[in-house]
């Protein structure tokens, strides 16, 4: 029995990288064997064990055979005389399919160190295209390492294309497309994830709300960029400036879905395009069953990211409105995220990345005031019932018209 430490880790340590979790393969071996020295399966689909010490993951080698559509089609054989270099050709990337021996010696036959210094992303075989994950997993790394200039081998990208013209993508479930796009919205630069969907024909298939907004015009006035498209994609990317949480970086994709629909006639014009937005971000998050605080976040985004722009002509009444629909008032307010991806938007223009933002300090300052309304004093007072909740909105909203 040869345990080898895999994929990640090993590729991480190549590039300088901080290594977060060390992942091993075990060739040789069966699952008795590793259960009679103490390891703990906790796999499901295939068996994977955790060390009896360290409880890092050890998992048996197993080579895969395609047999239906989709990631779930396949024979595995998870026998004794699987070797190393088989368990590596199931992977998805070169860079992921090297490992490393006992005496720290690299093993790497499909050319993985070779991209790594050419900073290209290369499927390992052909078998690349038995399961249609592996598009959003390549995505996914593009957006990882786009920082440190790696991009997709072309005959990766064909690939990819291909495997969209054959109907794979449409056998992606639901719950691995959302699994595989909220580890991409936390990457260094998630809009690239988005990018190469778009590419290769994904993104038409997965994500249409979003596929549709390339092409539609924007007033010039306010968008020097006019693609909507391209727009949304800088806004993803100042998003990832101001916030590492992925449910901000989903509310500033999703923020203008609505001007995909407008039609025709009335561009570059998308009136009530907030309300639209905020419908289709929440069809999206119910298709792919995203977590909720994504789909509150995103519709209240999308529906008064344009009114936060305009916070210094706002009146006390439509500040404090708005801090009510954010739950600013309650424990887990969503206000300074609300600010980040509203300041994502604004920034997301053409000429406009390094500008300041005065309307989030606006939404501070109205809200320091208002806070300083205290319910409980006004129960003390001797409100209760409608007259407390109308008091308290009364006063709140002059204190908000007596700071600003």
């Amino acid at each position: 029995m040869d345990c080898y430490l895999v994929g990640g880790a090993v590729r991480d340590r190549l590039l300088g990288l901080e290594i977060s979790e060390r992942d091993w393969v075990v060739v040789g071996a069966t699952a008795g064997q590793l259960e009679r020295r103490g390891y703990k399966e906790v796999g499901r689909s295939f068996p994977v064990f955790l060390h009896p010490e360290t409880h890092e993951e050890y998992a048996l080698a197993r080579r895969e055979t395609k047999t239906a559509p989709g990631y779930r089609g396949f024979e595995v054989d998870f026998g004794p005389k699987v070797t190393l270099e088989e368990d590596l050709a199931r992977r998805d990337l070169t860079i992921n399919a090297m490992a490393e021996d006992a005496e720290g010696h690299v093993i790497d036959p499909y050319g993985g160190q070779r991209d790594i210094e050419q900073r290209t992303l290369r499927h390992v075989s052909p078998a690349f295209r038995e399961d249609p994950v592996r598009i959003l997993r390549a995505a996914r790394f593009a957006a990882r390492f786009h920082g440190l200039g790696f991009g997709l081998a072309p005959e990766t990208l064909a690939l990819m294309r291909a495997m969209v013209a054959d109907g794979e993508v449409a056998a992606l479930v639901p719950e691995r497309v959302w699994q595989e796009t909220a580890r991409a919205l936390a990457e260094d630069a998630p809009q690239r994830f988005f990018e190469i969907l778009r590419e290769c024909g994904a993104l038409k298939v997965i994500f249409p709300e979003i596929d549709r907004l390339w092409g539609v015009p924007q007033p010039e006035r306010w968008h020097p960029e006019i693609d909507t498209g391209v727009h949304v994609m800088m806004v993803l990317e100042q998003a990832a400036r101001f916030s590492s949480k992925a449910e901000v970086r989903f509310a500033a994709l999703t923020h203008d879905l609505g001007k995909g629909v407008t039609p025709k006639e009335y561009w570059p014009r998308h009136s009530g395009h907030e309300a639209a937005s905020a419908r289709l971000a929440g069809e999206i998050c119910d298709r792919l069953g995203a977590p909720k605080r994504f789909r509150a976040l995103a519709e209240q985004v999308a529906r008064f990211h344009g009114v936060c722009h305009r916070a210094a002509e706002l009146r006390p009444e439509t500040l404090l409105k708005v801090l009510e629909a954010l739950g600013a008032f309650r424990e887990g307010g969503m206000l300074e995220d609300f600010l980040a991806a509203c300041e994502a938007d604004y920034r997301g223009r053409k000429g406009m990345t390094e500008h300041e933002y005065p309307a989030a300090e606006v939404f501070r300052e109205a809200f320091r005031a208002a806070s300083g309304v205290s319910g409980a004093e006004l129960a003390a007072e001797g409100y209760e019932g409608a007259r407390l909740g109308s008091e308290l909105r009364r006063r709140r909203i002059a204190a908000i018209a007596g700071k600003l």
